[in-house]
């Protein structure tokens, strides 16, 4: 076939140049020859910053080759020498790819920094050329025209669909000036999401709160700890050092008695990328909303939310501010109750004041302690990492049979460790690393993602290499790393992701991603059990004591699993409702950032001024910097999916039931993108899903009688009808 030809001699072509450049380039350069690695991990301990650029270009080259080759063949166009090709194009890219995109998330220094404004607008380039390319997309819209015809199998068909609207989405529709303009923006934009992101780096660092020991009222001997091994580090021995990384933040908004120091750190928090300097975001957030509105335009969308949330399971912004406002509601009256609730606990030591959003956390854990006689600092020496890190080993084992074995391979930094993971069958289905600390390097948060994707390769599954990447609480002198009730959470959820990731089984590149709405429901549902009475004596086991978390607490802990909903509700679904309200604009004019937030949520929605959104403009990271761009709103859409996934297993009677469990890798965590995720989600449940359980487990709604149960997602259900109607 023509298409292997051109591919073989693209190929020859490479391995001629490499080795004509000095031997000693290319063997020092771990991208430009095989991986001689364990289970093909990267090899980290060779990879420095310099191999980036040459390993891009070398692999920017190689793609151009093969797509020409697809573009070369005279052959009548088919599935096989179109789609196929094109699907099995720029693998060497996407390696690279993968793993720099990691390691400046997680392992960022002042040469990858500098990497990436330089790498990321020829990236954006490189895909637009291919994205744009006329004589492929024709091609590719021959095949997709007469599909029908071809004898194809469920999976080619979707890959051929899926294909075809990549290709309109990037604008191969488009004249060649409009072509033009697009690649504009899209080179644009990939450079303020790079100075965005270095932005909020640099400010998440350069913020320390240094106190002595008078400062430090009502803060527990763990919380001291950790800030007294901070000061040690930058050489400031006998002072505490407080930062903006949650591990840090969090615990002294939650217990210092200082007001005036809560409200410090807290402003410094909120006003990060919002202060006038060289860090400022807000004229960066400018040009992200006027560069993708005009994307939009250009590709015939009113707006870049309506653009984003046509391709996703939503279908229309009308579906998700439906499901948004429906919660909005009742959340921001629940948080009034507990504010409520509040005020008197406030009063007694603030007589005159007004209770603002830094006094939140501090009173809340006040109130749960009186209402519920539990403190969290009570509970933390059960939730040692190492034993939560078990707990959720034994939780995978249960559910799906796999076990994790600690391996040795190469690592980009000295706390990360990795683990190989078994099948039931002893077979290795991949490799998992944990990276679990806050550094200077890396950015907040936690998150989960690929240094190798699962893919196919001469027949034979190449299995993924998955790292979790988290800013958890550190250990300190005295203790192990004992972790929060939300740092708990987080892990099983991150763990979630990497379940989706590891037991994907999908024969082609192009099925391997799922809608975003969707990509949360693998991670959010392993959340339920998390707190479970029978997963948590598998694993809450007190560090110092070996005793099992007794059963008094499990009791306040499950009486408490409502406290605070309305304000954890209210303020994600703020940040969910500011990124939609920012992306739906459809005429862009210069805006004062601050001022489009005041009004969509306090003035037009009445949020309350003690609560702030989860995320503001200058370091939402997520939607400008992050892929969640009019995709906030995620988080919510996939939280009825997972509420309703796991009734399922309440259903059977058995929360770790295996057949249920083996239903939900077959149907849904193996199967990628090979289907849309709402049927991907009906072959599991076998029904539509159900927001009941979503809203009981907000405490916005009783949990009604099993006659009653009947409520449905019309939401969801309606943007499967209109996109079955596209179709």
């Amino acid at each position: 076939m023509k298409p292997l030809v051109g591919l073989f001699t693209a190929l020859l072509v490479l391995m001629t140049s490499v080795a004509c450049e000095s031997g000693k380039n290319s063997a020092e350069n771990p991208f430009l020859t095989p991986w001689e690695t364990p289970y093909g991990v990267p090899p980290f301990d060779k990879i420095r910053a310099e191999h980036f650029m040459p390993a891009f270009e070398r692999a920017m080259s190689l793609h151009d080759a093969e797509i020409d080759a697809i573009v070369a063949n005279d052959d009548e166009p088919t599935f096989e020498n179109v789609i196929l090709a094109y699907d099995n194009a720029g693998q060497m890219l996407e390696q690279v790819e993968l793993v720099f995109g990691m390691l400046a998330a997680a392992e960022k220094n002042e040469q990858l920094q500098a990497l990436e404004e330089e790498i990321m607008p020829q990236l954006a380039a490189h895909e637009d050329r291919i994205g744009m390319n006329e004589a492929l997309f024709a091609k590719v819209k021959s095949v997709y025209d007469h599909r029908a015809a071809l004898g194809l199998d469920a999976g080619q068909l979707r890959l051929t669909e899926k294909t075809y609207q990549a290709f309109v989405r990037s604008g191969a529709l488009l004249d060649e000036a409009g072509k033009a303009r697009l690649a504009a923006i899209n080179g644009e934009l990939a450079l303020v999401a790079v100075k965005f992101g270095n932005n909020i780096l640099a400010e998440n660092n350069r913020f320390v709160l240094e106190l002595d020991a008078d400062d430090l009222e009502g803060l527990p001997t763990a919380v001291r700890e950790q800030a007294r091994d901070k000061a040690r580090e930058a050489d400031k021995d006998g002072k505490y050092l407080f930062t903006l990384h949650k591990p840090s933040l969090i615990p002294f908004l939650t217990y210092s008695a200082r007001r005036d120091l809560r409200e410090k750190i807290y402003k410094a928090y909120l006003n990060r990328c919002n202060n006038g300097d060289q860090y400022d975001n807000k004229q960066l957030v400018n040009e992200f909303v006027r560069l993708r509105t005009e994307k939009a335009h250009l590709l015939g969308y009113p707006s870049y939310a309506a653009y984003v949330v046509a391709d996703e399971m939503a279908g229309t912004t009308g579906s998700v501010y439906a499901l948004l406002e429906e919660i909005w509601g009742p959340a921001l009256e629940r948080a009034r109750q507990e504010l409520t609730e509040m005020e008197p606990l406030f009063r007694a030591d603030v007589p005159d004041g007004e209770f603002a959003s830094w006094d939140w956390w501090y009173y809340a854990e006040k109130l749960r302690k009186q209402n519920y006689s539990l403190d969290e600092e009570m509970l933390r020496p059960y939730f040692s990492l190492e034993n939560v890190q078990s707990g959720i080993f034994f939780l995978a084992n249960r559910l799906y049979g796999i076990t994790f074995r600690p391996v040795s391979v190469p690592v980009y930094h000295p706390e990360v460790t990795a683990y190989e993971v078994l099948d039931a069958d002893e077979s290795h289905l991949g490799v998992l690393y944990f990276d679990y600390f806050p550094r200077a390097g890396k950015s907040q948060g936690a998150w989960c993602g690929n240094y190798v994707e699962q893919v196919y390769r001469d027949g034979e599954r190449v299995a993924p290499v998955v790292a979790i990447v988290a800013n958890f609480t550190r250990p300190t002198r005295n203790a192990p790393a004992l972790l929060s009730l939300d740092e708990v959470e987080t892990l099983f959820h991150e763990f979630g992701h990497a379940l989706h990731f590891l037991f994907h089984d999908v024969k082609y590149r192009g099925l391997s991603e799922v809608e975003g709405d969707f990509v949360e429901l693998p991670s959010q549902v392993m959340e339920n059990w998390a707190f479970e009475p029978e997963v948590l004596k598998h694993y809450a086991v007190h560090y110092r004591t070996k005793e099992v978390i007794p059963a008094h607490l499990v009791d306040k802990l499950r009486r408490s699993e409502l406290f605070n909903q309305g304000f954890m509700t209210a303020e994600l679904v703020a940040a969910a409702l500011s990124d939609m309200d920012i992306h739906s604009i459809e005429n862009y004019e210069e805006f004062d950032v601050e001022a489009f937030e005041r009004r969509a949520l306090y003035e037009k929605r009445g949020l309350m001024p003690q609560i702030e959104p989860r995320y503001r403009y200058p370091y939402f990271s997520h939607i400008f910097d992050g892929g969640y761009s009019a995709g906030y709103y995620f988080y919510t859409w996939a939280e009825v999916l997972d509420k309703d996934a796991f009734e399922a297993f309440r259903e059977s009677g058995d929360i770790m039931d295996k057949r249920t469990a083996e239903r939900f890798r077959r149907r849904l965590l193996s199967r990628g993108g090979s289907e849309d995720g709402m049927s991907l989600y009906r072959a599991f449940r076998g029904k539509d899903p159900d927001k009941t359980a979503m809203l009981v487990a907000r405490g916005l709604m009783e949990r009604p009688v099993p006659e009653a149960d009947t409520l449905a997602v019309a939401p969801i259900i309606e943007a499967e009808e209109l996109r079955e109607g596209e179709r």
